[in-house]
């Protein structure tokens, strides 16, 4: 599966995923300029969490996005679908709890995290709405969630440079640092295909999230979405 177009069979997108696993943190820095890594400080700077707080960190690939809940004292558990990203993940951060798991079948009871947060991964489930869903779920009431994923720039002379990187640069880019670069045209296109921001906080709010908000980052490139379970 390379095409965003194509049905997201869960399968595929998780073996897709297992061939860019070594890779992966590397290649994503490349891509995004370095700006990967504002971008995660910033879903753990709008989850807020303290000491002693349970995280589920949803799409957690080789665990880069646990770590920094993990230094600020809480119990983060990294769940993922792609059993090559999970090995990668256990050989780079050990004392992590990874758990395979899919999105839309998360195995956790109900009501057992404070906190739930997915980045750059709602966009490859399967069934996106099931995934908020089951998000809310394992959330305690009065519990939060904050979803980072790429959007739509705010800008529209902007938005078309970005359309134009995202298909024409990024792909010869994939190809020289990436292992598996028809992953990435995949990726492109579904970046392409995504709802905008409003979209989006239409779904978390139909999925029974609420207060539900987003902030723009770099120029809505990538946008967080942060809501509470009621």
């Amino acid at each position: 599966m390379t095409r965003a177009s194509l049905d997201k069979q869960p399968h595929e997108v998780a073996a897709m995923f297992d061939d860019v696993a070594e890779k992966y943190d590397r290649t994503n820095d490349v891509l995004s300029l370095g700006q990967d890594r504002a971008w995660r400080r910033a879903v753990v700077a709008a989850l807020g969490i303290g000491p002693g707080e349970r995280v589920l960190d949803l799409a957690a690939g080789t665990g880069t996005s646990s770590e920094p809940f993990r230094a600020r004292g809480a119990f983060v558990v990294p769940c993922d679908f792609s059993l090559g990203m999970l090995r990668t993940g256990r050989q780079n951060h050990a004392d992590l709890p990874f758990v395979a798991g899919d999105a839309t079948r998360l195995p956790f009871a109900d009501a057992v995290f404070d906190a739930v947060t997915i980045s750059f991964g709602l966009r490859n489930v399967h069934d996106p709405r099931a995934g908020l869903r089951e998000l809310l779920r394992v959330t305690r009431p009065g519990g939060r969630v904050v979803v980072c994923e790429f959007s739509h720039p705010t800008f529209t002379p902007f938005r078309k440079v970005y359309v134009e990187y995202l298909m024409r640069a990024l792909p010869p880019v994939a190809r020289r640092v990436s292992s598996s670069p028809d992953a990435y045209v995949y990726l492109a296109e579904s970046i392409r295909a995504w709802p905008d921001q409003p979209g989006l906080a239409a779904w978390l709010r139909e999925a029974g999230w609420a207060d539900v908000r987003w902030r723009n980052l770099s120029g809505g490139i990538v946008a967080l979405h942060h809501a509470v379970k009621p």
